[in-house]
């Protein structure tokens, strides 16, 4: 596996394997590793030529207040294990040779960006996020982009810049991976202490009761939703929101008809983490 650091290398490198006519897979991160990661970087594997993972914590999506400083970061255990999974090129570029001196563009979209973590954080953090997987998209020009379904607003916010930039790239989701006790694998999982790390599990809990209420014939938002809010309120969490937005269109939902978002995000410790679930008024969760 080669580390790279500059547009220059990646692009050589991804020049040399076109001219073979090889398929280049993209895995963006922000790095500390987990399961989740790992699982893209397989997916990228299984089905391409040459496998490329962005190593870059992103400054322009974190808030004045958010955690840029202290977002974990450990590039050697990440570069291991991503060698370990086969990973042919990992791209770890410093800020400034994403963001030069004078850069001035922003991606923003429209409708999918002011809800849920977008109203709950500020619609920069998806400015943000789209503007860098755009410059990714551009550097590295996959064929595929693999996401993990955890950040479910954002493959939204994605797919709808590759949709109307016309970006010659398919995005790919995949599942959330969880730990033994159904919490949602994070980075951010590593603020949590020991009672903190216990707490979290509700979240997913909560979207399980919910899903459950879902799946036994109940269609209404409110009662869906009530049933999560007691397993948070009961474990001592406050969300930041727990909603149900329609899968495609993140519009709020009132009555379950067709694939429905159901999403949750909260501070638990330390940390604050998200979760989600899909409703299908037709297929189940």
């Amino acid at each position: 596996m080669r580390i790279v650091r500059t547009i220059a290398e990646v692009r050589a490198a991804v020049r040399d394997a076109r001219h073979t006519e090889k398929s280049v897979g993209l895995v963006p991160t922000m790095g500390a590793f987990h399961e989740g990661h790992l699982s893209l970087m397989r997916r990228a594997r299984e089905q391409n030529d040459l496998v490329v993972v962005s190593l870059f914590v992103n400054p322009t999506q974190f808030g004045a207040n958010e955690d840029l400083g202290a977002y974990p970061r450990d590039e050697a255990r990440d570069a291991a294990l991503a060698e370990a999974e086969g990973v042919d090129i990992l791209f770890a570029p410093a800020a400034s040779e994403i963001y030069p001196d004078g850069f001035a563009t922003t991606i923003h979209v429209s409708g999918l960006t002011e809800v849920l973590d977008g109203a709950s954080r500020g619609t920069h953090h998806f400015d943000g996020v789209a503007t860098v997987v755009t410059k990714l998209f551009g550097i590295v020009r996959p064929e595929v982009a693999y996401f993990g379904q955890k950040d479910a607003q954002q493959i939204l916010v994605v797919r709808r810049v590759v949709r109307d930039l016309d970006l010659d790239v398919r995005i790919e989701a995949c599942p959330i991976v969880r730990e033994g006790d159904g919490l949602a694998m994070s980075s951010r999982n590593v603020y949590l202490d020991a009672d903190a790390r216990a707490q979290a599990t509700a979240l997913n809990q909560a979207l399980d009761a919910a899903a459950s209420v879902f799946e036994a014939g109940e269609r209404d938002g409110d009662s869906i939703l009530s049933a999560a809010h007691r397993v948070l309120a009961e474990a001592g969490i406050t969300p930041d929101y727990l909603e149900l937005r329609d899968a495609g269109t993140l519009e709020s939902v009132t009555r379950v008809q067709s694939d429905a978002l159901l999403a949750v995000a909260a501070r638990v410790g330390a940390a604050r983490l998200i979760d989600n679930h899909t409703l299908s008024a037709t297929k189940g969760r």
